[in-house]
Formats: C-alpha cells, structure tokens, sequence
C-alpha cells in the first residue's frame, strides 16, 4: 500500500518524533549527534548519542544540531533526518515518501527553508512545512477547520509557541525561546548558586522531571542530587526538595506566562471569548512541567489543561496535516 508513505516529523531540539499514517508515532528519540572531532565521522545518533552528553573523551562531541527548534548545524541535520527516516520506514520502499515537518511559528524564510532542503535531501518526494502550533492542535484533536479560536501553548526543548488557531490557520501567534531547555539551566544556576554544586545537564533534566515545579505542589517531595562540589572540588551529593525548583523555575515559567498574557491582548474580541469558553491546551514536553498549567490559569483566568498525549501531539499532528490539507483541498475541485 502505497499511502502509508505519508510521513509526519517533529522536528525538535530535543527529541525527533516520526509518524507514519497508519502506524501512529513509530520512532522517538533524542536529536543528539555524536561526531569524532578528529575524523569528522558520525559515532551515533539518538538515544545512543544522548548517553554519550557529558560522558565522552575529548576528540568524541556529543552536538544537538538543532538549536532552539532551528538548524544550526545543515549537514549533521540532514544525516540525522535521514538515519531517522530510514529508521521508521526501513529501505525498502519503492517510492519516496510524502513528508511534512513542523516548525517554531517564529521561524524565518531561511530557517523554512533549510529544513525544506534537508528534508529533500534526507529523501523526500513532497515537503509541506506546517507550524508547530498548528500540528499540535491537529494532533491534540481539535477540529482546527471550523471558524472558531482555540489557544494552544506548545513548549518544547527550546522554543514555546503560543498561537490562536481559527478556520486552519493561525491568527495571532508568538515564539520564544524560553522552553524546556531554558527550565534545565535555571536549575544548573540555582543548584551553583544556592548549593555550590555543579551539575550536568542530564542532572537537572532528571531534577525538572522528577521534582520540578511551577507552582507549590500539595506535599512537598524530595530528591538527591549527586554533582560536584565547587568549594572543595569532590563528588557531593545533597537533597533537593520541589519548592526548591519552584524558586529556581519561576523565571522562566513566568516568562511563558508573559507570552501568552501577550497574546491574549492581540486576540480579536470574538476569538478571545471562544478561548474563554473552551480553555488553553498545553502541548509539548514542556506542559509535563507539574503545575505550568495550574500557574497559567492563575494568571489569566482562563481554564488551562494539557492534551492528552503532551509529547506526540505535535508529531501526530504534523503527521495528519497531509491528509487535512488534502483534504481541504477535494471539497472545492
């Protein structure tokens, strides 16, 4: 069957989500390269390259080729979308598939098409970019096509994006780099700060999963933290609790809240009591931030709640867009 060769990619900084039409989500791992410096060889990607962060010797980097869900490094981007694909598909299809991708709605035309390029490039017989807002309403399962506002929050590794969405398309948007990456290094600052300990990136991660918060949770929970100590130099382990994080994490959450509190004020009247009646959803890894939602509806008043699957919903919409915007198009032929 020749139609299951359309193709949905999130293509995000910190992980990739393949979709295949047909098979759901086939394929998630980190966008993570690992390349020897000195041979200029790739070592690995995904999962096996994000083991490598912080662990490698000096000639082995381990490179995130996306920055801030925009290629900064073309020709390790385009190796890894194609390993990606390969992956997913296998090789033994006969014809080259139909892929969308999805991208930060504050890209620029270079950005798009970069990612158009390297999408050709990785094998692809048709691109459609769509934008990451607009995929993951697809994906979060709201009828985007009918002329009403819906206001979706997608926070990935390092971009949010923050759109409201009316007969299909995106009538007021907003994209900052403030997302989940910017979460793990306030924790990195904050643990130096307040502890003297220095930890790694794969530390605070875990620290943001496990206890993280962006609003008081109702008992307080702990967890130990191993990293080093920068008075004496060694190896130190202390415990951390998540009212901690909450002090840590208030920034940037805050500045997320901003951004959708600017939205909000470009919001045509009429679609702004659609979005008073139906809610924010939160999309992305990002809105698994416990208590994002709840900080979000305290500060705007508006019911806030999280799609149902937060981290596919972005690649099962991008995944879905061939066929809505197929569709779209055979009602008026």
């Amino acid at each position: 069957m020749l139609m299951s060769n359309d193709i949905g990619i999130d293509l995000g900084t910190a992980s990739i989500l393949v979709y295949i039409k047909g098979k759901g989500v086939v394929l998630k791992e980190p966008s993570v390269v690992a390349i020897d410096r000195d041979t200029n060889k790739i070592m690995a990607i995904g999962e096996e390259a994000r083991l490598m962060i912080g662990r490698t010797p000096g000639n082995i980097v381990a490179v995130r080729p996306l920055r801030q869900g925009v290629i900064s490094d073309y020709t390790v981007t385009e190796k890894m979308m194609k390993y990606f694909i390969n992956k997913a598909v296998g090789k033994k299809t006969l014809r080259k598939p139909r892929i969308s991708v999805c991208i930060p709605s504050g890209a620029t035309e270079v950005e798009r098409k970069a990612v158009e390029d390297a999408t050709y490039q990785a094998g692809a017989r048709e691109v459609s970019i769509i934008e990451e807002p607009v995929a993951a309403a697809i994906g979060a399962g709201i009828d985007i096509s009918k002329a009403c506002g819906n206001m979706i929050v997608d926070i990935g590794g390092g971009t949010a994006d923050i759109a409201v969405i009316s007969l299909g398309g995106t009538v007021v948007s907003t994209s900052i780099k403030v997302a989940g990456d910017d979460f793990d290094e306030a924790l990195v600052r904050y643990m130096r700060k307040k502890h003297n300990l220095l930890i790694g990136e794969r530390t605070a991660e875990e620290i943001k999963i496990n206890i993280g918060a962006a609003y008081r949770r109702p008992e307080v929970i702990t967890m130990e933290v191993r990293g080093r100590n920068l008075v004496t130099g060694l190896p130190k382990t202390i415990v951390v609790t998540s009212d901690e994080t909450l002090e840590a994490l208030r920034e940037p959450a805050l500045q997320i809240v901003d951004a959708v509190h600017n939205v909000l004020e470009r919001t045509p009247p009429e679609l702004a009591a659609d979005i008073f009646d139906r809610g924010i959803v939160l999309t992305g890894g990002g809105a698994l931030l416990s208590g994002l939602d709840a900080l979000i509806e305290e500060k705007t008043g508006i019911s806030t709640m999280i799609a149902e699957d937060p981290l596919t919903a972005v690649a099962i919409g991008t995944g879905k867009f061939i066929e809505f915007a197929h569709g779209e198009k055979k009602n008026y032929d």
